[in-house]
C-alpha cells in the first residue's frame, strides 16, 4: 500500500456517520488527499466528501473506509474486490468480528496508517452466477428452502466427482470469514480467517449424513439440486440474489485473497471471538 491519494468512504445505511466522517476528512485534508463517497449516501454527508458511482470508488480508492458493523463491512469488501484498495473497519454499534477499531481509536488508527505501522490481511471470498447474475459473497452463499416448499435435496460434487448428498433446510458454502456467521450457528467450527478454503454447512439436516465438509482452496464446488428437491433461494451475503430450481446446477468458486482488510494488531480473531461468543470466563469440567 503505497500513499493514500484517495479514501473512499462505504457508510452504515442509518447509523450517524457525520462525526467520524469529519474526522476522516480532516485527516485527508491534512495529506491533501481527496475522500470519496457513493452518491447515493451523501445526503447525511453535508458536502464532506465528492460523489461518485460505487464502480468508480472500487475502482480509484487507495484506502476504503467501512463506517457501521460487519453488514457495512462486507459490502465494502465487496467493493474493494473490484479494486484494489484494503479495508479499515471502523465500528459504529455493537461489537463485530469484521471492524478493526472502535470510533474512539480512530485518530491513533490513522496516524499508524500515516505512519505505515499496519499491516495487510488478505481474505478469501466465494463466487457463483445464478441466472446470469454474478454474486460474490465474503461471508458466504446459502442455498435455503423457500417458505411452504419442501426441503433442500442437493447433491454435492467435488471437482466433478459426485461426493455426498444433503437434504437440510439450508446449504452454506462459507469462506474463513463467514465460519462466525450462518455456518457457527447451524453447528459448523470456527475457522481462522488466515486460512484458505471453504466450508459445506447443512442446516437441520434430514439425511443420513449430515456433517460439514472443509475444502481446500483448490477445490471446485458443484451443487446441483435434485429433483426431489423443493425451490430454493439463493443468498450473498444474506442478500437475495436468485433462485434455484431441480435440475439447476450451481458451482461455486474459492476467490483466494479477492479483498485486504487493514490490521494495526490491537486484537486477534481469537479476542474478537472471545469478547463476542462469550467464550471467556465459561464453565470448566472439574
Amino acid at each position: 500500500m503505497g500513499a493514500v491519494r484517495t479514501v473512499g468512504v462505504v457508510l452504515h445505511p442509518e447509523r450517524d456517520c457525520v462525526r467520524v466522517f469529519e474526522a476522516i476528512s480532516g485527516w485527508a485534508r491534512g495529506r491533501g488527499a481527496t475522500v470519496i463517497a457513493s452518491k447515493d449516501e451523501l445526503a447525511r454527508l453535508a458536502g464532506l466528501a465528492v460523489p461518485v458511482d460505487p464502480e468508480y470508488l472500487a475502482q480509484h480508492s487507495d484506502l476504503i473506509v467501512s463506517l457501521g458493523g460487519d453488514g457495512t463491512m462486507l459490502r465494502a469488501m465487496r467493493m474493494a474486490a473490484r479494486g484494489h484498495a484494503p479495508v479499515l473497519g471502523v465500528n459504529l454499534g455493537r461489537l463485530g468480528f469484521l471492524a478493526e477499531i472502535d470510533v474512539p481509536e480512530l485518530p491513533q488508527a490513522l496516524t499508524a496508517i500515516d505512519e505505515y505501522r499496519f499491516t495487510i490481511e488478505p481474505r478469501s471470498g466465494v463466487r457463483t452466477v445464478i441466472a446470469g447474475r454474478e454474486a460474490t459473497a465474503f461471508n458466504d452463499i446459502v442455498l435455503v428452502r423457500r417458505p411452504g416448499c419442501r426441503t433442500a435435496a442437493v447433491s454435492l460434487q467435488v471437482d466433478g466427482r459426485p461426493f455426498v448428498r444433503y437434504v437440510a433446510d439450508a446449504v452454506i458454502a462459507a469462506t474463513p470469514t463467514g465460519s462466525t456467521a450462518y455456518s457457527f450457528s447451524a453447528g459448523g467450527p470456527l475457522v481462522s480467517p488466515n486460512t484458505e478454503g471453504m466450508l459445506v454447512v447443512p442446516v437441520a439436516p434430514h439425511s443420513a449424513f449430515n456433517r460439514a465438509l472443509f475444502l481446500s482452496a483448490g477445490e471446485n464446488l458443484t451443487l446441483e439440486i435434485l429433483p426431489t428437491s423443493g425451490e430454493l433461494s439463493v443468498e450473498a451475503d444474506g442478500e437475495l440474489v436468485g433462485e434455484a430450481h431441480p435440475g439447476d446446477v450451481i458451482d461455486i468458486v474459492q476467490l483466494p485473497a479477492a479483498a485486504r482488510v487493514v490490521r494495526l494488531g490491537g486484537t486477534t480473531f481469537y479476542q474478537r471471538a472471545q469478547r463476542k461468543l462469550r467464550l471467556t470466563g465459561s464453565v470448566e469440567a472439574e
